[in-house]
């Protein structure tokens, strides 16, 4: 079946645009479109998308109160969010990934990455590039733990390993990744992330790399 998308942004050209591109895949069918964030809560009830693409800056409702409303607490719907951000606005981009956001990108990426973003994200996976999660939270770095706090009592239920498998989420590798770096299985990465998100009622992996940087295990600019 395809991947039903729904397209959220306050320009209309850019909605076509997206639309354009992400109709020339066979695998993704764009099921809608909508201005603003109090748009996309009706569309997503009426349409029941995979991925919501979802931009921040729009009137009425922004796209963090929106993604927010889709993804919070006692939502049980399929629907993904990934947001589109511009480096110059994008303050709210990490409001927006604590709020349930799977990722994000750039919004004058190219079309190939956004279909693979669609991709990744309609799959269970977060779109957590290294390159621009680095930039982001060294963006923001002043607003994000020393590294010098005390670690949350939560940090201790994980296991040597699964802190490990944390740092390098948050560096935004993928399983496979994670697995030729630590020597295991993408099995084994697989059980080890399960972990983690469970010990730390935390959603999906990009809340895994918020967490890791709000706690302080991972600093700003560490590689």
């Amino acid at each position: 079946m395809a991947i039903r998308v729904l397209l959220v942004d306050d320009q209309p050209l850019l909605r076509t645009g997206f639309r354009m591109i992400l109709e020339a895949e066979q695998d993704i069918a764009v099921v809608g479109e909508a201005g603003d964030g109090l748009q996309a809560l009706d569309q997503v009830r009426a349409l029941q998308p995979d991925v919501v693409l979802m931009d921040i800056r729009m009137p009425r409702m922004d796209g963090v109160e929106a993604t927010r409303q889709i993804t919070g607490p006692g939502r049980d719907g399929p629907a993904k969010v990934l947001v589109l951000t511009t480096f110059d606005l994008d303050e709210y981009v990490v409001e927006a990934l604590r709020a349930g956001a799977s990722g994000f990108l750039l919004k004058d990426a190219p079309a190939n990455e956004l279909v693979q973003a669609i991709r990744v994200v309609a799959g269970g996976e977060a779109m957590l590039a290294p390159s621009i999660t680095r930039r982001l939270l060294d963006k923001y770095s002043a607003h994000l733990p020393s590294g010098e706090e005390p670690v949350p009592d939560t940090l201790h239920t994980l296991t040597d390993r699964e802190v490990e498998v944390l740092k390098l989420v948050a560096r935004g590798l993928s399983n496979a990744e994670i697995a030729a770096d630590l020597f295991v299985s993408e099995t084994t990465v697989k059980t080890h992330v399960g972990h983690v998100l469970t010990k730390l009622g935390l959603r999906d992996r990009v809340q895994a790399a918020v967490y890791a940087y709000e706690s302080g295990l991972v600093r700003p600019g560490a590689q």
